[in-house]
């Protein structure tokens, strides 16, 4: 895949600062970057180097088990949609956070009602919310929407868009189809791959081309629905973050040039 495509999502880079990720995308010519709003400092450093943003991680995590709690959510995800318009990110990422009391219907109710109360200002500010949906594994700790076929179904009552990750997405037997439904929503794309065995829940996502995850096809069947924005890689691994961010970047140009 072309290599203009390519975004370096922060995560990946965990133990650098974003200053320090900047310059690891200016040494091996990476002409996006994907920022964590834990990372938001030094954001100086991305204008200066001309380095442009694709997504804003992230925003969400709307329910709670009070009125307050609620509120105060939706205020954060406010605050998330100005950071986003001030670091020139386009899509702030939505994962959208677990039932507090085990009422999982209720939660997605109270996800579908932060997304409504903050979905005015978003669009005044020009930056295109994106429902990621989680892997079900992550149904009980960080988003009670678990299928695409949800945040469709959710993206299409709200006018919003999808963030599609192929980490949480490529065992869905109805992957195919729903990307396709997703045609003019897709607000931006993840890849990493699914190692066997999976070595750790949340830690435990591979390089392209370690583990199972049919790639290419997923991100032709995107395109085809009309995505054609940078690719983020993502991936939350431990191994990886200790591991020597030059290295890292290397090999992730080399396997998002053969396998994506």
């Amino acid at each position: 895949m072309e290599l203009k495509r390519l975004s370096l999502n922060q995560i990946t880079t965990e133990r650098l600062s974003l200053r320090g990720a900047v310059a690891a995308c200016q040494r091996h010519q990476i002409r996006n970057i994907g920022i964590w709003r834990h990372k938001l400092e030094e954001t100086e450093a991305v204008r200066d180097a001309g380095i442009s943003v694709s997504s804003l991680c992230r925003g969400g995590m709307f329910p709670a088990s009070t009125a307050a709690g609620r509120q105060a959510n939706i205020d954060d995800n406010l605050r998330a949609i100005d950071q986003a318009v001030a670091i020139g990110a386009p899509t702030l990422v939505l994962v959208c956070g677990p039932a507090p009391d085990r009422d999982i219907k209720a939660a997605r109710g109270m996800v579908a009602d932060g997304i409504a109360a903050i979905r005015d200002h978003a669009r005044a500010s020009g930056v295109m919310l994106g429902i990621e949906p989680l892997h079900p594994m992550f149904a009980a700790d960080r988003s009670v929407i678990t299928t695409l076929a949800e945040a469709n179904a959710l993206a299409a009552q709200l006018d919003v868009g999808i963030v599609i990750d192929t980490f949480h997405v490529w065992w869905d037997p109805d992957l195919y189809p729903q990307i396709a439904r997703a045609s003019g929503r897709i607000a931006g794309f993840h890849v990493s791959d699914w190692l066997v065995p999976l070595p750790d829940v949340l830690l435990g996502r591979g390089m392209m081309g370690d583990g199972v995850i049919e790639l290419r096809r997923i991100r032709e069947a995107v395109e085809s629905a009309g995505y054609a924005g940078p690719v983020e890689v993502e991936i939350f691994n431990r191994a990886i973050w200790d591991s020597d961010p030059d290295t890292v970047l290397t090999t992730m140009r080399e396997r998002f040039e053969a396998l994506v």
